[in-house]
């Protein structure tokens, strides 16, 4: 193993085999070190998204929901089956071949573009030295002209739930279930508490979630997250806000959650599961020397500047360790931008284009400024409205619930801001980042010819409902 690097980086999540891929590909010779094991306690890529986060909740949000469709849905379309069961084992057993193909897929990619894998810890020392130490516990000081620190987040545990890994579990425990909980509560209803909620409850358990937020996903688009929370009721999740968890008693199979709810009163609810998903942290445990020269925001991140350098010359940080969204598309393209300045090109990222997901049944999705964003600016807007009822592919394929939300400047027209709940939110979304990222109006997405019949419609009728001129749908008279 060599001990001297052109760039060196910490960590194979998503930020992190991106920045090494891209930085390998630019003729720099590079390495990444990256701690986790599977359960066979070998070495593999991808960090949490893969191994336990974005891509297994994925695939069991599918397997779920083909499950729930098959028992509750298929007679709309004239399709009868017979009794129809659940092999949870076999659920998992999926899950767990999808992440060993795309783990492996990433091992794949580092040897094709030369990237030296090493699997172990690595700590930052002075002068951009990296200490690594493999599994084995042997030690060894690398050198690199760049320190490219991915070491994403962690789970945020909670006094009042102590995880047990067996009543008590974290968003990773959650994937790993092998048996449907009769009662599941649900610590948060951000968005991993609403995609595990979501599994679980097409499964067949009662889900309640206990949010200690006033407001149903404050982050989003209140007209939107509104119109969620209608749809998510309908589906069974019990959401309760306003109420903050105090305490858990695990009693022998059970465990007994207390709770002060919204009128302020003291509450108990049994569970056979609590998963605990309050958000996370940045993961800097046995990162830094204390002479690295890099240094901590209040909040624990890894302070960065606009081009993710840190304080200490030629060390870098990406991803969720940093500033921003917790998102892997944020981080990736953290990664790209890193190793392309790192070669000297003058790469910037557009923090204010970054679309957010969440993969529920229908999924919600949004990219630009919230209503709520605009109002608090002062900045005068107009907004276009088309509810997936009244698209002719959304009635075809039974998937009629939610609606498009566009938002552009009222002087300019500029798009502002897009906010979907429906089917394929994610990918309709996207197409108005793409239009937002080239400057475009409302009127230039008007006047796009869109397919016929698509879900993409809704995206062209929301456009044209901004200034009054939507077709499939009674025109809002406009505010004066």
């Amino acid at each position: 193993m060599s001990d001297k690097y052109d760039v060196i980086v910490i960590g194979s999540g998503p930020a992190g085999y991106v920045a090494a891929i891209r930085a390998a590909q630019l003729g720099l010779k590079t390495a990444c070190i990256e701690k986790w094991q599977n359960s066979k306690g070998q070495g593999v890529n991808g960090g949490t998204c893969l191994n336990v986060g974005c891509i297994p909740s994925k695939a069991l949000l599918d397997s779920s929901y083909k499950y729930h469709e098959t028992k509750t849905s298929l007679s709309t379309h004239g399709i009868a089956t017979g009794k129809v069961g659940i092999d949870v084992k076999g659920m998992i057993g999926r899950k767990a071949k999808i992440v060993e193909q795309l783990t492996g897929g990433i091992a794949g990619l580092f040897k094709s573009n030369g990237v030296t894998s090493l699997f172990g810890t690595g700590k930052l020392l002075a002068g951009r030295q990296v200490e690594f130490t493999d599994h084995d516990g042997k030690t060894q000081v690398l050198s690199a002209d760049n320190v490219i620190i991915a070491t994403g987040s962690q789970p945020i545990n909670i006094p009042v739930a102590p995880i047990d890994g067996k009543t008590i579990i974290d968003s990773t425990g959650a994937l790993e279930l092998t048996e449907v909980p009769k009662r599941l509560g649900v610590i948060g209803a951000g968005v991993i508490g609403l995609e595990l909620g979501s599994v679980w409850n097409r499964l067949g358990s009662n889900v309640v979630l206990l949010e200690a937020m006033s407001d149903f996903l404050s982050i989003m688009d209140q007209q939107i997250a509104k119109e969620s929370q209608k749809i998510f009721t309908k589906q069974g999740l019990d959401i309760r806000l306003s109420c903050r968890v105090t305490g858990s008693e695990v009693k022998g199979k059970e465990v007994v959650v207390t709770y002060q709810n919204s009128e302020g009163e003291e509450a108990q609810e049994t569970f056979d599961k609590l998963i605990v998903c309050v958000g996370r942290r940045p993961y800097t445990e046995g990162l830094l020397a204390p002479d690295s020269g890099v240094n901590l925001d209040e909040r624990g991140f890894i302070f960065v500047n606009e081009q993710c350098a840190t304080n200490a010359p030629g060390v870098w940080a990406v991803g969720d360790v940093v500033r921003g969204p917790m998102l892997a598309h944020k981080g990736s393209e953290e990664g790209v931008m890193v190793a392309e300045r790192i070669a000297g090109q003058k790469t910037q990222m557009n923090y204010d284009i970054i679309p957010n997901v969440i993969y529920t049944h229908p999924e919600i999705a949004a990219v630009g400024k919230t209503e709520e964003q605009l109002k608090q600016a002062g900045e005068h807007y107009n907004v276009g409205i088309f509810p997936f009822i009244a698209s002719g592919r959304a009635l075809a394929a039974d998937e009629t619930e939610g609606m498009v939300k566009m938002i552009a400047h009222a002087e300019t027209d500029r798009i502002l801001g897009c906010h979907i709940v429906g089917p394929s939110a994610a990918d309709l979304v996207q197409q108005v980042a793409i239009a937002m990222e080239f400057g475009s109006s409302a009127e230039d997405i008007g006047m796009t010819v869109f397919g016929h019949p698509t879900l993409s419609e809704a995206v062209h009728e929301a456009a044209l409902a901004v200034n009054g001129h939507a077709i499939h749908i009674p025109n809002r008279k406009k505010r004066k």
